[in-house]
């Protein structure tokens, strides 16, 4: 048997079996030229197989296979330098050879191949950080993941071919093909089959299927950290609670455009309708969202609708108001025109009864002349 940790050769095994049996030695000598010649023509049989454990938590197995403390090598030539590495696979960790990397883990055929000076990388999967040879602190899984990233750090690419070309930092892809685009760019994330991101673009998030799918319900927003979360309007969530009174005033003062993307933001220049952030922050500077320089950048259109209903129930309630004045003066009116028409009703009758008077011809009375 060929045990490889004793370091035994072939041939000398077969010598050896010979020697103990001298009856038959020229059977095994016969035997012994044609298995000669037999493993002299493949070189396969020539390789040595290292197997065993040095210390210091070290063990390694395959050809040309080495670990250094508490490193693990196992496949040929995967290299454990200088410690607490892992190297699972043909050509894992490969090129380490100057006990630069340490906390490196490399799992599959050429996963970390390249890596020279890099610590606390993650690479599981066939090419999985190939090219890396400085980058620290990356996540790779997948065939090809991440495969010519160089010196980026911090980057996370789960699935076949994910960031395949990014050399940037602190990017994410998940799925088939996510991020592909990717190349020099940072803090980009890409989620999905075949969201390849897009080169020159950072900081910048895409998600698959969003665009196609439909709710009806509630809207999604975001705030400065970064948190993606519903807007909630219960009392529980709020302190500091007033009317708005006059402030809701300055929605008077915004003055709504029309007006179109630019291609890098909106590639199907559809014409949009609404405000300039600029603009409403020099009326309400709380009526914006802000980057992280502290720049205008978005407008709190849900603070604006508010505002809206706030002078929309200003105005019912002075319509409302001016209603019930107008039904007052309507009232006193009919008074007014009521008592107008019993007055003219009255003067009608003194009206007729004078005219009456004056129809009746004067009475002269007789005077009689005293008698003499």
């Amino acid at each position: 048997m060929y045990l490889p940790n004793q370091h035994t050769n072939r041939n000398q095994l077969i010598v050896n079996s010979i020697k103990h049996s001298s009856c038959r030695r020229s059977v095994y000598l016969g035997m012994f030229v044609f298995l000669a010649g037999s493993l002299a023509l493949s070189p396969l049989a020539l390789a040595v197989c290292n197997e065993g454990c040095i210390g210091f938590g070290s063990t390694f197995l395959g050809d040309d296979t080495v670990a250094a403390r508490y490193g693990t090598a196992i496949g040929a030539r995967a290299r454990a330098y200088p410690k607490f590495n892992t190297a699972n696979g043909a050509n894992a960790l490969y090129s380490d050879t100057t006990y630069g990397d340490v906390r490196d883990v490399a799992v599959g055929c050429n996963a970390l191949f390249s890596a020279q000076h890099a610590s606390g990388n993650m690479a599981d999967g066939a090419n999985a950080l190939y090219s890396n040879t400085t980058g620290n602190t990356n996540v790779a899984e997948g065939y090809n993941a991440l495969f010519s990233n160089q010196s980026g750090d911090r980057n996370t690419a789960i699935g076949f071919r994910a960031l395949y070309q990014d050399s940037g930092s602190s990017n994410i892809a998940l799925g088939f093909n996510a991020g592909a685009n990717v190349i020099s760019e940072t803090g980009n994330v890409c989620i999905g089959y075949n969201v390849l991101g897009l080169a020159g673009e950072n900081n910048a998030m895409r998600i698959d299927n969003i665009y196609s799918s439909v709710a009806s319900t509630r809207a999604v927003y975001l705030n400065s950290d970064n948190k993606i979360g519903i807007l909630v309007w219960s009392r529980k969530f709020k302190e500091e609670i007033k009317p708005m009174d006059r402030a809701s005033e300055a929605v008077l003062a915004l003055k709504p455009v029309t007006f179109r993307y630019k291609k890098n933001t909106e590639p199907s220049g559809a014409r949009m309708f609404g405000l300039i952030a600029e603009d409403v922050e020099k009326v309400n500077p709380d009526l914006v969202t802000r980057n992280n320089k502290g720049e205008a950048e978005t407008v709190r259109y849900e603070a604006v609708n508010a505002m809206l209903l706030n002078e929309f129930l200003k105005q019912h309630c002075k319509v409302e108001e001016q209603g019930r004045v107008g039904e007052e003066q309507d009232r006193t009116i009919a008074r007014h025109q009521t008592g107008i028409r019993a007055l003219a009703s009255q003067l009608q009758k003194a009206s007729d009864k004078l005219a009456s008077i004056k129809s009746v011809p004067p009475v002269v009375a007789s005077v009689k002349s005293p008698e003499r």
